[in-house]
């Protein structure tokens, strides 16, 4: 069921918004040659802590397999849940950070992909590509009008400049937990709901240099490209109002 929210509700996810477009804002800045991500990880559980919040990744997933990352870290063929580690973020890097926090109960969820020192033109056509997709889907989001004209607005700008489309992950509501529905895929396919006002959607294209195909590798979490070509993750938590929408985590 589409979980709609109350103005009360939106105004707890607009303030968990608000501040991981600031933590990001730090976070950015320091994604450079030579930082190991489990550093960047603890900096994010740090940053997070401070502010009162809980990282809503951290322990997220089944009792078997939690995730054991504050954050996301996926590079290059990485498309998403890259687990932090040892591994040093290296010159010509795409690097994808996907954090959410849980402040006060209400939850937030962001991406970019961050550009590290000199990367390839492939690297960064593909990239501003992507970022391209996310605001075009943003865009096709309206109160009144069909869930699947964001797929459609992605996935018509990816494929224009050849670029795979992920199918097997997707965008989806979030705000009073990390996953609700509806699934908000980034290509035509499944349910078509109207999009109504106080629905809360996290909007996530992932964009492959190569083809859209995916594996998950042996830690159970990370999902890379099957032809390890690059891939460009960006989102954004919006919510939906009957006369605007409104990027909840924009800078």
């Amino acid at each position: 069921m589409i979980r709609l929210k109350n103005e009360k509700q939106i105004d707890g996810i607009r303030e968990s918004c608000k501040a991981l477009s600031a933590m990001f804002r730090e976070l950015v800045p320091l994604v450079k040659p030579g930082v190991e991500t489990i550093e960047l990880d603890r900096w994010v559980q740090n940053w997070i802590k401070k502010i009162g919040g809980r990282p809503a990744f951290l322990g997220y997933g089944p009792k078997s397999s939690p995730f054991p990352g504050s954050i996301c870290i996926s590079i290059n063929d990485e498309v998403i849940h890259g687990i932090p580690s040892k591994r040093k973020v290296a010159n010509g890097d795409l690097v994808s950070l996907d954090c959410g926090i849980n402040l006060g109960g209400y939850i937030s969820d962001r991406s970019v992909t961050a550009e590290v020192g000199n990367v390839s033109v492939d690297a960064h056509t593909l990239n501003q590509v992507a970022r391209e997709c996310l605001y075009r889907g943003i865009r096709a989001a309206k109160a009144g009008d069909r869930l699947l004209q964001i797929a459609r607005a992605i996935q018509s700008h990816a494929l224009s400049y050849g670029y795979g489309v992920v199918h097997q992950f997707c965008g989806h509501g979030v705000g009073l937990a990390v996953h609700e529905d509806p699934q908000v895929p980034n290509y035509p396919h499944g349910p078509n709901p109207k999009m109504t006002g106080g629905m809360v959607l996290a909007i996530e294209p992932m964009i492959n240099l190569g083809a859209g195909d995916v594996d998950i590798l042996d830690d159970k979490w990370t999902v890379v490209t099957s032809d390890r070509k690059l891939s460009s993750h960006w989102e954004h938590t919006i919510a939906i109002f009957p006369d605007h929408t409104e990027i909840l985590t924009e800078d």
